[in-house]
Formats: structure tokens, sequence, C-alpha cells
């Protein structure tokens, strides 16, 4: 029962192993796989992606591909299936030549996580090499004294397959004298020897053919066959032999070519032909056929090409020495290639980022690298360096690996691009070492805000600046890079004076540049404060403000204002000063007051007399405006005095405003009534300045309406020349006739009355007259007495009318007259005459018919019976063309019509 427990314990402990472990390799990205060798290319190794539990869309996106040791690519990575497949085909026997076991390694680097999984394939062999001999016939002389039982060394077969597929077995046929023995070497391998059975005699057979077959242990076997070949000769009493069983040197990897690496000596106590001995290899490999030579005659071993430490580090010979009686004897020679430090450290780079984003946490990998050195011991031990002062470092990997991970938080505004130099030096002496520049570029982030180029901004504007001047132009500048670095400006929203500001001034986006949308009056606003934020292109956007004070320059744009004496009002007078004529000089009579809206120098006012009754009365101060006398008044200094005062700023130009005083000389204020009062009464008389502009105006108003009056009356009477020369155009009859002569009437066009005006003006407006004179009206068309026979009212022919004298006025048949036109009225049922001068030629008759529904005719009657009509209808209007005959019928339709007749010359 123990013994049970004591199983099943053991068991669970493997088993424990076993998950360990395949957890271990898990952990650190390992696989392993096993393929026989000489698959063809494109041939299934393993399953990655699903060994590694990668997602295969992942794959394709992030890039993932295979690394192999070595110049020639022996795997490769399906991207669609995440399969591990053969690149090229794999012969075992090349790549691990004389090595048990055959492993090739790679990596699957995952780029966009830079991941590094390691990958093991163990190449099995197959039975795909036969054992071979090195020569194919061989030649053996033996003596016929030879004794029975005596072993000869024979040259062993070759099969490069390894475990059963290698040479497992020899076998001899061909004769009884001889037998095989194989004999196990120390390392394992046998070694085939030709045993004498039975003694020899030369005179019996003196030759003697065998055949050596070495077969594997393949399925099926494959064999290799030796012919040889043993020639009995006489008694040769004494082999040659070796003075050491086995010869071991070591050589330095770095011997020159050409150098002798040892001597073999063999001792043959024969003499003459026998005792002369020859040496020539009996065992060698290709290889080491290649790298050395061996003098036959001395039994010196050269070196004939460059020894490589990292590619055999070791190599077996077998040296045979024959004497002249073919007696032969054999040494085993090591050669020990020694290393030295001839390789510099390799640096593959495995993966590599060539971009990086500056705010990248640290401990990010840059870079993957493998590292090694193909010497052995202290030469082959790398260590790995950075520079100094740059933020990297070096991280140890699994095994040779290295992998570059940031030390601290980037910053692409110091350094935007780093060239780190990763430099790998061995333990040799002296060491070597070589290096590998890894060039990678720092992406830009958001993370610096707008700067302005000052901590302030200020600026002076004149007022009455044009709107839309440039105020002044703020700069911001971003540390970034890109889009972070695209600058835009804009106002923060404030009021100036309850409006926005954003009525006042405006900023340009893009390069910052501040302009005035009004022009700014000192008077009212004198200064204007206003922030600017400059925000950049980041996603999100970082920004900055500045504080903008504009001052506004007083410019001179305000006239001075006098507060007093206040301007004069209707036929009053202000500024009425009392000065007493007994007034010293310098007394103060009165100060004029006055103020500027400007500022500074523009609004520092100025005095000047500029007229006064008398001159030399008076002065002014210039800077106070005090009005003081200059001398005593005298008694031919006029009562009142008028003094008019200049008042000027200094700005440029200079600004100036006047001030009108009254002064009355005068002792008491009784005086001083009597004098305003006097004064009053002469301005009672006088047409005030007000009624003087009235007049002028009136006399401007009626000479408009005399001209407008004029242009209408020519344009009626062009209108009429141009008629007149229409309807000249068919009759010759009216030829001649002035437009003048004819004047209709539509309504009342007269001119009733003619008004004659008169004025007569002085500079004294006590003498100014006004005069009107009497309307005139005269009747412009006279009535006449009716004449005692009727006319017909339209002629047949021209020579049916008759005027007894064309020249004389017109004659108009029961005439009503009114107000400069005459109204004739009849029936058109009844029969009227008109006179005669209404169908003269050189007549025009107008008839006006007017009905009670408010509908008018008026129609030009010509020689040639044309009638040219215009009626309207509230207010519409249209042109009909009537004849004779159609005008009469028109007439007798129309029952009830008013009809109006003036005929005028």
């Amino acid at each position: 029962m123990f013994a049970a427990r004591r199983l099943w314990v053991r068991q669970e402990r493997a088993l424990l192993w076993c998950v360990l472990m395949a957890a271990w390799e898990a952990a650190w990205g390992q696989l392993r796989y096993s393929v026989p060798e000489e698959m063809p290319k494109g041939s299934f190794v393993g399953d990655v992606a699903k060994d590694l539990t990668l997602d295969l869309p992942a794959l394709q996106d992030r890039g993932v591909r295979v690394v192999s040791e070595g110049k020639t690519k022996y795997f490769a990575l399906h991207g669609k299936t995440g399969h591990l497949v053969t690149a090229e085909r794999i012969d075992r026997e090349q790549l691990c030549e004389s090595v048990q076991q055959c492993v090739l390694r790679c990596e699957v680097i995952v780029e966009g996580e830079m991941k590094l999984y390691e990958i093991e394939v163990e190449i099995r062999d197959i039975n795909d090499n036969a054992p071979s001999f090195r020569e194919k016939e061989t030649e053996l002389r033996m003596s016929e004294t030879t004794a029975p039982g005596s072993r000869f060394p024979l040259a062993g077969a070759h099969d490069p397959d390894v475990g059963r597929n290698s040479l497992q077995r020899y076998e001899l046929s061909g004769d009884e004298h001889f037998s095989l023995s194989v004999q196990a070497g120390p390392g394992g391998d046998q070694r085939p020897e030709l045993v004498l059975a039975k003694a020899l005699d030369r005179e019996e057979a003196a030759f003697h053919e065998l055949v050596l077959r070495a077969s594997d242990g393949g399925e099926p076997s494959r064999t290799g066959t030796a012919r040889i070949r043993v020639a009995v000769l006489d008694a040769n009493d004494n082999a040659p032999v070796f003075s050491q069983a086995e010869y071991t040197v070591r050589v330095a990897e770095d011997v020159p070519v050409g150098s002798a690496l040892l001597t073999v000596t063999a001792i043959d106590a024969d003499e003459g032909m026998n005792g002369d001995v020859k040496y020539s290899f009996h065992k060698i490999s290709d290889r080491a056929s290649n790298l050395f030579s061996l003098d036959s005659e001395t039994g010196e071993i050269f070196l004939k090409d460059d020894l490589d430490f990292e590619e055999i580090s070791s190599h077996e010979l077998e040296v045979q020495v024959h004497d002249g009686g073919e007696l032969f004897d054999t040494a085993k020679v090591a050669i020990m290639v020694t290393d030295v430090n001839d390789n510099t450290p390799e640096i593959s780079v495995r993966s590599v980022l060539s971009e990086i984003s500056e705010d990248a946490p640290p401990g990010t990998v840059v870079a993957l690298l493998h590292v090694q050195d193909r010497d052995s011991g202290p030469n082959g031990q790398v260590t790995c360096s950075l520079d100094d002062g740059i933020p990297f470092q070096l991280r140890s990997s699994r095994g040779s690996y290295y992998s570059v991970v940031t030390a601290r938080e980037l910053d692409r505004e110091a350094v935007s691009e780093y060239n780190v130099t990763v430099r790998a030096s061995d333990g040799g002496s002296p060491p070597l070492w070589s290096s590998a520049v890894l060039s990678l570029r720092v992406l830009d982030v958001n993370d610096n805000a707008p700067v302005f180029a000052e901590a302030r901004y200020s600026a002076r504007v004149a007022e009455n600046n044009a709107a839309g001047a440039l105020v002044l132009t703020v700069r911001a500048a971003d540390a970034d890079w890109g889009q972070n670095a695209r600058v835009r400006y804009r106002l923060w929203e404030g009021r100036v004076r309850g409006a926005p500001l954003s009525s006042y001034v405006s900023v340009h986006a893009e390069t910052g540049a501040l302009y005035a949308l009004r022009s700014f009056d000192y008077e009212e606003v004198r200064e204007v404060g206003l922030w600017v934020r400059a925000e950049d292109g980041g996603a999100p956007s970082l920004s900055s403000n500045v504080s903008v004070r504009l001052v506004i320059v007083d410019e001179n744009d305000n006239a001075p204002q006098v507060l007093y004496p206040p301007p004069a009002s209707g036929a009053g007078w202000a500024g009425v000063e009392l000065a007493p004529r007994s007034a010293e000089p310098g007394a103060l009579v009165a100060k004029v007051v006055a103020v500027d809206a400007d500022a500074g120098q523009n609004a520092w006012l100025s005095y000047e007399l500029a007229k006064a009754t008398e001159p030399a009365l008076f002065r002014v101060g210039l800077h106070s405006g005090e009005v003081r006398t200059a001398r005593v008044p005298l008694s031919r200094d006029a009562a009142r005095q008028s003094l008019v005062v200049v008042v000027k700023d200094h700005g440029r130009p200079a600004l100036s405003a006047t001030a009108t005083l009254t002064v009355v000389l005068a002792e008491s204020v009784g005086e001083l009534l009597s004098e305003l009062g006097s004064a009053a009464a002469a301005a009672a008389g006088e047409p005030s300045v007000s009624l003087t502009r009235w007049l002028v105006l009136a006399v401007a108003a009626v000479s408009c309406l005399f001209l407008a009056f004029l242009l209408l009356l020519l344009a009626l009477r062009l209108r009429r020349w141009r008629r007149s020369q229409l309807l000249a155009a068919g009759s010759g009859a009216l030829r001649g006739v002035p437009a003048s002569h004819f004047v209709g009437i539509d309504g009342v066009r007269a001119f009733l009355h003619s008004y004659s005006h008169e004025v007569s003006l002085t500079a004294d407006s006590r003498k100014s007259q006004l005069r009107f004179s009497g309307g005139s009206c005269c009747d412009t068309l006279p009535a006449r007495p009716p004449p005692a026979e009727p006319a017909p009212l339209l002629a047949e022919d021209a020579d049916g009318a008759r005027c007894a004298d064309p020249a004389a006025p017109p004659v108009v048949i029961n005439a009503y007259q009114t107000m400069n036109y005459v109204l004739m009225t009849t029936h058109e049922s009844s029969r009227f005459s008109p006179s005669d001068c209404l169908h003269h030629p050189n007549q025009d008759l107008r008839v006006v018919v007017g009905d009670k529904k408010d509908m008018s005719w008026q129609c030009a009657l010509d020689t040639r019976g044309i009638i040219a009509q215009t009626h309207s209808w509230y207010e519409r209007q249209a042109s009909v063309t009537y004849t004779k005959a159609a005008f009469k019928k028109l007439l007798k339709g129309n029952d009830n019509a008013l009809m109006n007749f003036v005929c005028k010359q």
C-alpha cells in the first residue's frame, strides 16, 4: 500500500513538473516544433497563432514577421492562417554535420506590440544518405610470414545520418584467409579491422580479393562497399611503429596558413628499402582534408586554410605509415583549435520603432536587439551600453536579447529626433566592439499652450481714426508642431460704454491683427481694455490670454465753447457789463469764461481782443480771459462799447470761438438803464436780422416759382409746336401757323392774375420799403355777339369755311365769360352756327365733351378730317382716331352732351 502511495506521489510530482515547464515556456513565449528534413518549401511546421493565442486579424494589422539566425531564412509565417511553414528545403546533414540533435531557432516578432516569441524547430533525420567509403578500392601488402591473428585497420565508412539511420554494421566477404573485426572507438564509432585468420602462402596465392560492406539501420537499409586487394609479399621482418599511438596538438585559430602544426614520427627496425617509411592520411574528413596537408617523407602536418574555432573546434585524423615492404602502422592525430578574439559582437535589430509619441510613458519599448559574439569564453561575453545623456536605457531580456526602453518622459520641443547608438563590446583582450544606430523621431503632442511675445500689449490710437484701421498686432508662438502649433486669435467678449466690445474692435483670427471697427472719440472713450485669447489647433486645444490696452489720443476736434457771456438771442443783448467812467487802468470789467472738451494742449485756451469800439480802452488777459481797462475812460468815448473776444486753443490747427461783450460806461445804474432803454428804442425801429433773412427767402421763393412757370410754359409751347409739325405734314393749309396760337384747355388753364412786387432794401433797416402793386386781371378771350347765321360745325372742304377777318379776335356764340375762359354750352340735337373763325384754316378747334358719367373726350380737328381723340375713364387713358363722319356720328349719339368750345388766336 505504501509502495502504491509512493508511486502516486511521484506521478503527481511528475505531472506538476510538466505543467510548470509548459507554463514557463508559455510565459517566455517559447514554442518547440519537430519536422523531418528534406520537406518541400511551404510545408507545415506548426500553428503559431493558435499556440500563442494570437488573433489573426490583429496579426495582419500589427505586422508580424519571422527572423532567423544566419543568412538563410528557413521559415516563414503564413499571414492568413498563422501557420509556420518552411521557406527552403532543409538538409540536416548540411546544417548540423556531426551533431546528434539539429535545432534551428527563429523568432516571431509582433511589431505593433514589440513582443518577441522564440521558436525552436528540431530537424529530424531521415535515411537519405548511404554509408560511403572515402576510397572505393584499397590495396594492402602483407608478408607471407605474417602470423595469423594479426589485425590490420581498415578505412571506415562515413554516413552523415544519425541514430538508426547512421552506420550500423560492417560485413566482409571474399576469402577464408581473412575475417572482420569491428572495434568501438573512443567516441563510440565503429572501426573495422582486417584479421588474418589463416597463414598466407605467396606461392599458393599472391593476391586476395575482399569486399567490405557497410550498412545503416534505416528502413529500407542503405549500404556502401569498398574493394580490398591484399598482396602477399616476401618476408619483411619489422613493421614501422609510431612514436605515439595518439598525437594531440592545440592550435590557435589565427595561425597563419602554411604553418607546421605538428610532426608524426615512426621507426622501422629494418634496413634498406624495408626500412624506408612514408606517411599518409588514413582517415580524414572532407573538411579536414581541405585544412591540413601531410608531408609523406617527414610526417609534418601543415595548415592549408584558415581555421575557424566557431565553425569546427576540433579535428580528428588518422595517419598511417608504410615501409618499403608495405608494412604499416596507424596513429590518431587530434588537432584542438583554441579560440581567439577574432569576432566582433554582432548587433541585429529585430524590431524598432521609427517614431514615438512624446507622451509615451517611461519603460516604453523602442527597439528589440539581438546581440551575439561567435567567440567563446570571455571573448564571447558581450556588454551593451548606450550613450549618456539620452532618455533611453537598455534592458536585458532573456538570452542574448536586449530591449531599448524610454527612461523618462520625452519632450519633442527640446529634442525632436534621436540617434540612439547602441554599443556592444566583448571581454577579449583587446576587446572588440560594434555599434548600431537607431533613428527615432518624436511625435508631437499638444502639451504646450501658445505664448504671447509680450506679457501685455498697449497702443495709442488717435481719435477720429478711420474705421477698419490697424491698431496693433499681437503675436503668439506655440512650441508644438503641425496642427498643434497653428494659433488662432479671438477676443474675449466685453462691453464698452454699454456696447459690445466686438462693435469697437476686431482681431484677425490668423494674423492677430487688431482693427478698429469705428472711429474713437476721446471725449467719449479715453481708454479701452480688452483680452485677446490665442488657441492652438490641438485636440483638446490649449489657450492663453493677454491683456491689450488701447489709449485714445486726443486730437483738436472741439472748438472752445464760451460759457460767458452767453450768445445773444432775440432783440436783447447778453453780456452787458457796467464800467465806471472813473475806472482806473487795470480795473476788472468782465471775464470771458470758455471751456474746451479736448485735453492737454488742445484744451489750453488763450484770449485775444479781436474787435472793439475803442481798441485802446480795454485789454484781455491772455490766459485768464479777464477784460480790464487799459486806460482811464475819456468823455469822448462812446457810452456803449462793443468788444469781440477771440478764444483760441493750442491745437494744430488751432480752433477758436468769439464772445461779444457790451460794456456801458456809466457811473450809476440809472445811467445804465437809460442807455439800455435808448438802445432798445432805436433797435425797435430797425428791422431785425431775422426779418431781413425771411424777406430774402421770400424773394428767392417767388423767383423760383416764376422760373418754374416759365419752364412749364416753354414745355407746353414745344409740345404744341411738335404737334403742329406732325399735322402740317399732311396738309399745307396749317403750315406757317405758330403753335403758340393754339392753347388747349383741360379744365382751367389760365394765368388769372399777374402781380408786381417792388422791394427796396437799405443798410439801415429803418429805411427799407416793401410795396405791393395792384392785381391785374384781364380777359384773355373776350366775348363777341354770335353771328346772325349759323355756320356748319364741320365743313366739307376748305372752301366752305369763311372768315371775314382771319386776324380778328375769336368769336364765341352764346358765350359765358368767367375767369379768363369762355364756356359755351349747347345740346347736340340743336342746330348751332359757330363763328367762321372756328373753321378758319389758321385756327385750331378744340372740343371738350363731358357727360354725366364723368367721361370726357378731347378731339383735335385738322383739315384732313383726322380726329385724334384721347378719352379717360377714372384716370385711365387710351388713344383713338376718328374720321369726320365718325366724329359726326359720335356727336349725334351723345344726347345730353355738354360741349365747350374755346377758340383763341
